[in-house]
Order: structure tokens, then sequence, then C-alpha cells
């Protein structure tokens, strides 16, 4: 059983991270800034208000903790950029016991057929672009930490990610969207969740992004 901390625990993809780890029998933190937006959680859920973007929330939260899962997002690029500063300041202040991070990246950094970016494709959506450039931004500052701090980036596919069925079926990949037999790649929240929660369990992408679909 791991200690599992998720922040933004009342959205999409937060809320269903909190609910696959808690039904495998974790210890699990569901932390959020607004705590009347979490719902019905699992029982046994402990519920924190907190901000992964303030250093004493989380230096407190990491302390007891062996993973904490960065689920948040938002249109301010930095919102990003300050959850992977304050999170490895925490993780590296408590150095070799410490917890290791897990962030809930973006697709737009996954790279096309021609080996482009899709956020540097043509056609990427106006509206979408401050949330990818935060998450590109994450990106790079994970890949810039030292070995002190062990992270994974887990890239949902740069378009087809909605709620939907729980299969516990999905295949990974590293830099490249895992398509189907139609050529789109596509996973459900559910199934994300799943992938990130095997993840905590069976490390298999440490210090590393990937990505994954059904």
């Amino acid at each position: 059983m791991s200690r599992i901390v998720v922040f933004g625990a009342a959205g999409k993809a937060g809320s269903r991270v909190v609910a696959e780890a808690a039904a495998r029998g974790h210890e699990v933190t569901a932390v959020a800034r607004d705590l009347s937006r979490l719902g019905q959680l699992p029982a046994g859920v402990r519920v924190v208000h907190g901000d992964v973007t303030e250093s004493e929330s989380v230096a407190g939260l990491a302390k007891d903790a062996d993973a904490l899962v960065l689920t948040v997002g938002g249109p301010d690029a930095r919102l990003y950029t300050d959850a992977v500063a304050t999170a490895a300041a925490a993780v590296r202040a408590l150095g070799a016991g410490g917890p290791r991070i897990l962030h809930m990246g973006g697709g737009a950094s996954l790279l096309n057929d021609d080996g482009v970016r899709f956020f540097d494709a043509p056609g990427f959506p106006e509206e979408f672009k401050p949330y990818a450039i935060g998450q590109i931004q994450a990106l790079d500052a994970y890949l810039r930490l030292g070995g002190d701090v062990t992270w994974t980036y887990l890239s949902p596919p740069p378009v087809h990610f909605a709620p939907g069925e729980r299969t516990g079926r999905y295949r990974t990949a590293l830099d490249r969207p895992v398509t189907g037999d139609d050529g789109q790649a596509r996973v459900s929240y559910e199934d994300y969740a799943v992938a990130l929660v095997d993840e905590i369990e069976n490390p298999r992408h440490l210090n590393q992004r990937f990505t994954v679909g059904s």
C-alpha cells in the first residue's frame, strides 16, 4: 500500500485517480483549493484544503507521502511550472526518503507522424495554447531537474481524452501517441487513472515522460 497525495482532486482526472487508488487499497489524500467541489469520495479518503503552488502546504503533505500526484490545470501557464517548482522543492528538502512526483501532463508536446510537436503543427487551436504552453514548460522543467527528484510525466492523447469507460486496458509509448486501427489516439479519464496508479505501483518510467492510449 502506498500513501498517495492527489492535488487537483476535484477535477475530472484527479477525482478518478483518487477513486482508482482508493479502490486498490492505497492510503489516499485528496487535496483541493475548493473542498465543496470534491463531491462524494470513497470511504477512507482523507480530505485536505491545499494548493500545489503553496510551499508550506505541499511540504507538509509531502512529508508522509510516497507519491505526489499533480492533476492541476488552468489557462495561466505559470501554474504548471509553479507546481513543478513547489513539488520538487518539497521532495528535495526531504532527501532520499522524499516522495515521487507524478504529473498529469499535456498531449501537445507529443510528436505527430512528421516528428513535429502537435503544438507546432498547423491548425493547433488558439484556445488551447495557454494550457499547452504551460504543460510544455512543465515538461521542460522536469527534464532540467537533477537526479535528487524522481518524477514521471504522463501525457494523455493530444485530442481524444474524455470521461468514459474503465476497461483497465491501455498501451504505452514515449513521445508519440498510441493510435488505434483508425489512426486516432484516445483514452478515457478512467483508463488514464488506471495507467497512472499502475505506474505508482510498478514504476517503469522514472524521470521520463510517457503516454497512454487504448
